[in-house]
């Protein structure tokens, strides 16, 4: 009876840490799914009043007398700032990465990797201040005619900000990739550069690649520093040098109370949402598609 009765606990404890883990995996489906209907339910109302037209318009006045609502200067600062960003972060992130996963000994790596994983902690408010308090003006002694809040110093700022995600996952890419490729490439007479330029990188393509797309998401996705540093402005613009909000920025200005609940611009903050989930969403999937396509097996 004991046995019996042992064998009837443990198995219901199995049971019940069983149920646990699905309820814990069915949380993040669950919040997924509210958040993208409360997102297409909000915006659709946005949509019924604004046309696809003016939408990709680029006049943005949401709170003008006759309201305007054209959403590319949103898209183009969120473009500029993120590729500015990933101009920095991935020539330093996959360098470091090479550095540490080919080169570093073990003593080196325990002391460099977690300085630079250090950087992924810091608040981005922090890093907010830093580009707009620093970065911007030692931007305006080198380039003349660079305003006060512009493209380049957040763009910078987060390209820093970036560099853990893409050295971290590249060099675990690289780490991947087995050694009897670097011992068949050292043996046929190969430096441990040309091992690690020719064989090792390329043999890791795809893990890196991933690393920059992810990183690019979540440059797309940054709030704080572009909301400090890169300015409120909806005009139009290609020059990194002026100021100009982003989507994320946009939707931080409305929240702060200035559009009405139930007016067009406070549904617009959806309609912004949604095309931000869309652009995240679709280079998520990018990431995924690349990885598996050009993955190696050994």
């Amino acid at each position: 009876m004991i046995v019996r009765t042992t064998k009837k606990l443990k198995y219901a404890a199995d049971r019940g840490i069983l149920v646990l883990l699905s309820a814990a995996a069915l949380i993040s489906i669950v919040t997924s799914v509210g958040i993208v209907l409360t997102l297409v339910f909000d915006a659709s109302k946005f949509f019924q009043v604004v046309g696809f037209r003016e939408i990709f318009s680029t006049k943005l006045a949401p709170l003008a007398k006759e309201p305007s609502f054209g959403f590319l200067p949103l898209i183009t600062g969120t473009l500029i700032t993120s590729l500015i960003a990933m101009l920095v972060a991935v020539p330093i992130g996959v360098t470091a990465a090479i550095y540490m996963s080919e080169f570093a000994g073990d003593r080196i790596r325990k002391i460099v990797k977690p300085m630079m994983e250090l950087l992924a902690g810091i608040p981005t408010i922090v890093y907010g201040f830093f580009a707009y308090s620093t970065v911007t003006p030692f931007l305006i002694k080198l380039i003349p005619g660079l305003n006060a809040k512009n493209m380049l110093s957040p763009g910078i700022v987060m390209g820093i900000m970036i560099v853990p995600i893409v050295a971290s996952l590249s060099e675990d890419a690289m780490n991947s990739v087995p050694a009897s490729l670097r011992e068949g490439s050292l043996a046929l007479g190969s430096t441990d550069l040309e091992t690690a330029l020719k064989v090792v990188f390329p043999a890791a393509t795809s893990g890196i690649v991933a690393s920059v797309v992810l990183g690019l998401s979540r440059a797309v996705g940054e709030t704080m520093i572009v909301a400090i540093a890169a300015g409120s402005s909806k005009n139009f613009t290609l020059d990194v040098t002026a100021p100009l909000q982003t989507m994320t920025a946009y939707i931080v200005e409305f929240t702060s109370g200035d559009a009405g609940s139930g007016t067009t611009g406070y549904y617009s903050l959806y309609a912004v949402g949604l095309i931000l989930f869309v652009f995240t969403l679709l280079m998520n999937l990018a990431a995924q598609y690349i990885s598996k396509r050009f993955r190696e097996e050994y």
